[in-house]
């Protein structure tokens, strides 16, 4: 077993408060589809931010990724409890700025826009973005796995939008030279997925 010589992240009490903050957000939220509870999600994607080299301000955001467009919590709050950087990212990481906007806006619409920002957005969001699509991504395959194609009809999107905006995910994460620690597992999920959409309806 070989050690490194790299210094080690050191987790303080502000991720211990992050993780106590979005079991109290997300407490009445499961995964789509499931009992599973959404802090679940929340907590693999944190995880993987730190298995990707990600800082503890970045697995915070991890942490709080979906707080904005599911909780309804501005910025501003995010900004308070958890510092300007933190909030930035979230804000990166974020489709909408408040859950109405979900059902109020076309899935292509909304995502399209979701990737317009993450073409502009800074490495450090990307990543955080990364892990996302990751954890998203490998629950898909799962599900995919054990029931079949019937499971991306649970998602808003049509099978070929959900494989086409991965996709495109998956494009900026390499353009952003984002760590293979992420972006080779998220490319096999997406070509697993990629396994349950016809050809044919993907443009």
């Amino acid at each position: 077993m070989t050690t490194s010589t790299e210094p080690l992240v050191t987790l303080s009490d502000r991720y211990v408060q992050a993780v106590a903050y979005v079991a109290e957000k997300h407490a009445k939220h499961t995964r789509k589809g499931t009992n599973t509870p959404y802090v679940c999600h929340l907590i693999g994607v944190s995880s993987l931010v730190l298995e990707a080299d990600g800082d503890e301000e970045q697995a915070i955001a991890g942490l709080l990724h979906d707080v904005i467009e599911d909780c309804n919590v501005t910025p501003a709050e995010i900004t308070a409890r958890f510092g300007e950087r933190v909030a930035r990212i979230v804000v990166g990481c974020s489709d909408v700025m408040h859950s109405d906007e979900k059902a109020d806006r076309d899935y292509g619409e909304r995502k399209q826009t979701y990737l317009n920002g993450l073409e502009l957005a800074p490495a450090e969001t990307v990543l955080v973005s990364m892990a996302d699509k990751v954890h998203n991504a490998r629950a898909i395959v799962t599900d995919l796995h054990e029931s079949g194609a019937e499971v991306l009809n649970k998602f808003n999107g049509e099978p070929d939008k959900i494989l086409t905006y991965y996709r495109e995910c998956l494009r900026i994460g390499k353009a952003k030279d984002i760590t293979t620690k992420l972006l080779i597992p998220l490319e096999i999920a997406v070509e697993q997925i990629a396994g349950y959409v016809p050809a044919t309806s993907v443009a």
